[in-house]
């Protein structure tokens, strides 16, 4: 059994940006990663040692926010390779960055990159 597991917009408060004033003052980010899992065994042993667990996934997301990057591409980069190392059973994954009101002229909600790995 294929299943989608889903951590939808992980809030994060980070010091992430090409200028040196986002790094020191921060903003907020929200975060949302997709993961294509074989559910067989979880699914038949009820055990969460047979899972993808997503305890664990929110913990490496907040991990690498905490990594301060001026990057969007770099920050998606690192929690992709981080997610894969942990869970190499992982089919496919998808995770989207978005940093809430950048510092652009005009109002803008945020400015996102999602990417698969």
């Amino acid at each position: 059994m294929i299943g989608t597991i889903e951590l939808e917009d992980i809030n994060v408060y980070a010091h992430h940006g090409c200028y040196e004033e986002e790094r020191r003052v921060g903003c907020r980010f929200v975060v949302s990663v997709s993961l294509d899992v074989d559910c067989t065994a979880a699914a038949q042993s009820d055990n969460i040692l047979d899972a993808v667990n997503y305890v664990q996934i929110n913990d490496i997301v907040i991990a690498e926010m905490n990594r301060s990057s001026h990057l969007l591409e770099n920050i998606v980069a690192r929690i992709i390779k981080a997610i894969r190392d942990a869970f190499p059973q992982i089919i496919s994954l998808t995770v989207k960055v978005s940093k809430m009101a950048p510092p652009v002229a005009g109002q803008m909600r945020c400015v996102s990159l999602t990417a698969k790995g």
